[in-house]
């Protein structure tokens, strides 16, 4: 009886930890695409010239200005809103810094496991912050 019941609560256990993991992980990927999207909007502004963010939902892939192409974790799905002139396929877009800070705005969605993500971009100041649509 005993051993069933420790069965039991290091099954519970395992489980707990499991879910914690692909929250770290959730937590990461949204805190990078925040990143990458202040990198691109600062490369906007030192080098005065527009810098675009790229996003393609489809194969869950990002990248900042002269930066490398990340890739999202396998499992989580990615959306993006954005201004109809930087969408560039059903699939694929981008949110636009200018000179000034300022960007055509927008937002990108991470969703896993029913934890949800979303990375607003004000369009006026081109500020990126980070909130879970449920709090």
């Amino acid at each position: 009886m005993v051993l069933v019941i420790a069965a039991l609560v290091l099954a519970m256990v395992g489980t707990s930890i499991s879910r914690n993991i692909s929250g770290a992980e959730m937590r990461t990927a949204a805190r990078k695409v925040v990143a990458s999207l202040r990198y691109t909007r600062t490369r906007a502004i030192l080098s005065k010239s527009e810098q675009v963010f790229l996003v393609d939902t489809e194969t869950r892939k990002y990248q900042a200005a002269d930066r490398k192409i990340e890739e999202l974790p396998e499992g989580m799905s990615l959306e993006l809103n954005t201004a109809r002139s930087e969408l560039t396929s059903e699939t694929a877009g981008g949110i636009r810094f200018y000179p000034d800070g300022g960007s055509t705005g927008g937002n990108v969605r991470l969703e896993a496991n029913g934890r949800v993500y979303q990375v607003n971009v004000a369009w006026l100041t081109g500020e990126a912050s980070l909130q879970r649509p449920e709090d």
